[in-house]
């Protein structure tokens, strides 16, 4: 039997597909500050209006958002996070602060995120079991995909 054909099944690659489509994390952005409905999607994305009513209609398909009516007359609504949607957001603070630290040396910040301490945001990955700070060194991959390793597809 050949390798397979396949790419390796990922749950990164999992959720990429749902949202690593253009404008999807931006609405989630928009959304968890409270920016919820369409014309403030519209005007803080700078999506066109078709591409972000797919993207919204997607990520509430997918239960990351809620859609919730705000005027009847014209009917109007606006979208909030949904658990699984507000577990995306420290995704977010991580993306927000590798691009701070690499794409904008630090300097010309756009926002700054306060935690509820009183401080400015540095969100760092931590190991839930012992609390130490994720490093590359210390990682090690265990494949539990029936035939994969580390390196890829193994032949039968």
């Amino acid at each position: 039997m050949a390798a397979t054909k396949e790419p390796r099944p990922c749950s990164i690659a999992d959720a990429l597909a749902l949202v690593g489509e253009k404008y999807s994390l931006l609405v989630l952005r928009e959304v968890c500050l409270g920016n919820g409905r369409f014309d403030r999607l519209v005007r803080n994305i700078g999506a066109p209006r078709d591409i972000l009513a797919a993207r919204l209609r997607r990520l509430v398909e997918a239960g990351i958002l809620t859609k919730h009516l705000y005027s009847e007359r014209p009917q109007r609504f606006e979208y909030r996070p949904t658990q699984a949607g507000l577990e995306l957001e420290p995704v977010l603070m991580t993306l927000k602060e590798w691009g701070d630290r690499h794409l904008r040396n630090g300097t010309g910040l756009p926002m700054v995120v306060e935690h509820a301490c009183g401080n400015e945001l540095v969100p760092v990955v931590t190991c839930q079991a012992c609390g130490d700070a994720v490093r590359h060194e210390d990682l090690t991959a265990h494949p539990q995909a029936p035939g994969w390793t580390l390196s890829g597809p193994t032949a039968a």
